[in-house]
C-alpha cells in the first residue's frame, strides 16, 4: 500500500466514517494511494477526483455521507465495547494488511485484540449434518484450548457449530458478518452472536443497517479467510460457499485444510473436490496445529474405552438405514430399534433425516 499509514492514523473516527461512508467501497483504496488521507481525498478537487475515480465516485464524495446513516454509525459507536478500527490502527489486523482488498475501516464489538491472535478460519455447509456439526465443534473447541481463535461467518451449521466450539476453549473466536454490525443473520443465531459480543468479536466492513444482501457473503469470505492462517472446511457441497472461502484463501497464500466425509454423503463432495485439487486432508486436530504451524498443547489423559457393540461395528461410520444394519446382524426388527434406542440414549448413535442413522 502506497499510502503512509502515520497519515491515515492521524485521522478521527468522524473523518473515516464520513470518508467510508460517501467514497465508493472499491475506490477507498485507490483514493488513499492517490491523497495519503482520508482528509485529503474528502477534499480534493472535483476534476480531480473525476479523473481518478469517475463521475459517479466524485459526485459521491460531493454529497457525502448521508446524515442518518452517520449519525447511526456514531450512535452504535457510543456504546463501550463498540468501535471503528481503521488502518493505522494499532489493532488493524497485521494479516488482513498482505491481501489484495482489505476494507480501509471497519465496524468492530467486543475484544478487538482477538484480531491479531493466531488464528483459524473453519466454514461449511449451513445444512451440516450432525456428524459434520459436531466434528465442527469439537475441533473448534481443541484448537481454541491451543490458543487459536477460531473465525467463522456466524452462518447456520458449519459456522455456527465452530463459533459455539471456540466459545467453550480457550481463546474464544471472531465472526466475521456479511450484514451491518447492528444487524444478526441469520436470527437464530441472535443468541450466539450476543455470546461472541461479550466474549469474543463480531466484525462487519459494512454500514450500520446494513441487511442481509445476498452479493455481500462472497465479498466477506476473503476477509474470513484473510484474517487465519489457515481455512478447514468441513462439509460442504461441491457448489458451495465455502469453496469461496476455500479459494480466497489460496489467492492470499492461506493453509487449505479439508476434512474427509462418507464418498456417499453429497455434503463430502466439495471437501473431496479440495484434496484432490491439493488441499491438505484433517482428520485430526493435530494435523490442523501442524500445518498452521501451531505446537500441540499436552495430551489430555485419555478416556476409558466403550464396549464393542455388535450394531456399531455393522454400522460402520457412514449414514445407514435400519435395513442395513439388520441385513449386517441378522437381528429382527424389534429388536434391533430397541438396541438402536439405547445407542441414542447413551449418545453412541444419531438419529438422521428418512429414518436413517449414524455412529456419533
Amino acid at each position: 500500500m502506497a499510502y503512509d499509514l502515520e497519515s491515515v492514523a492521524g485521522a478521527s473516527t468522524l473523518t473515516w466514517l464520513r470518508f467510508t461512508l460517501a467514497a465508493p467501497a472499491h475506490k477507498q483504496r485507490a483514493l488513499l494511494q492517490h491523497y495519503g488521507s482520508p482528509e485529503a481525498a474528502l477534499g480534493a478537487p472535483h476534476g480531480e477526483l473525476v479523473a481518478l475515480i469517475g463521475d459517479g465516485g466524485a459526485q459521491a464524495i460531493a454529497r457525502g455521507a448521508e446524515p442518518d446513516d452517520l449519525e447511526a454509525a456514531l450512535r452504535w459507536l457510543e456504546r463501550s465495547d463498540c468501535r471503528l478500527v481503521a488502518l493505522g490502527d494499532a489493532q488493524y489486523p497485521a494479516l488482513w494488511k498482505q491481501i489484495a482488498n482489505p476494507p480501509c475501516a471497519f465496524f468492530a464489538q467486543g475484544r478487538v485484540e482477538l484480531l491479531n491472535e493466531p488464528c483459524l478460519a473453519i466454514v461449511g455447509s449451513r445444512n451440516a449434518t450432525p456428524r459434520g456439526a459436531d466434528d465442527a465443534r469439537a475441533f473448534a473447541r481443541a484448537i481454541a484450548d491451543a490458543g487459536v481463535v477460531i473465525a467463522s461467518g456466524l452462518a447456520l451449521g458449519i459456522d455456527g457449530a465452530a463459533h459455539q466450539g471456540a466459545l467453550e476453549g480457550a481463546a474464544s473466536t471472531v465472526a466475521v458478518i456479511g450484514t451491518g454490525p447492528d444487524r444478526v443473520y441469520p436470527p437464530q443465531h441472535a443468541q450466539l452472536a450476543s455470546e461472541i459480543a461479550q466474549r469474543g468479536c463480531i466484525v462487519s466492513e459494512f454500514a450500520i443497517g446494513t441487511p442481509p444482501l445476498e452479493r455481500n457473503f462472497p465479498r466477506r469470505n476473503r476477509l474470513i479467510s484473510g484474517l487465519a492462517l489457515g481455512v478447514l472446511v468441513v462439509e460442504a457441497a461441491q457448489r458451495s460457499g465455502s469453496l469461496g472461502t476455500a479459494r480466497a484463501a489460496l489467492e492470499q497464500d492461506r493453509q487449505v485444510l479439508a476434512m474427509p466425509g462418507s464418498i456417499h454423503s453429497p455434503l463430502s463432495k466439495g471437501c473431496h473436490w479440495l484434496i484432490k485439487e491439493g488441499a491438505k486432508l484433517v482428520d485430526c486436530v493435530d494435523d490442523v496445529l501442524q500445518e498452521i504451524g501451531i505446537r500441540a498443547p499436552a495430551e489430555r489423559a485419555p478416556q476409558g474405552a466403550q464396549a464393542k457393540d455388535e450394531v456399531l461395528d455393522a454400522m460402520g461410520f457412514a449414514p445407514v438405514t435400519p435395513e442395513h444394519i439388520a441385513h449386517r446382524t441378522g437381528l429382527d426388527a424389534a429388536t434391533l430399534a430397541a438396541r438402536l434406542s439405547c445407542l441414542e440414549i447413551e449418545g453412541r448413535v444419531l438419529p438422521l433425516p428418512g429414518g436413517w442413522f449414524q455412529r456419533a
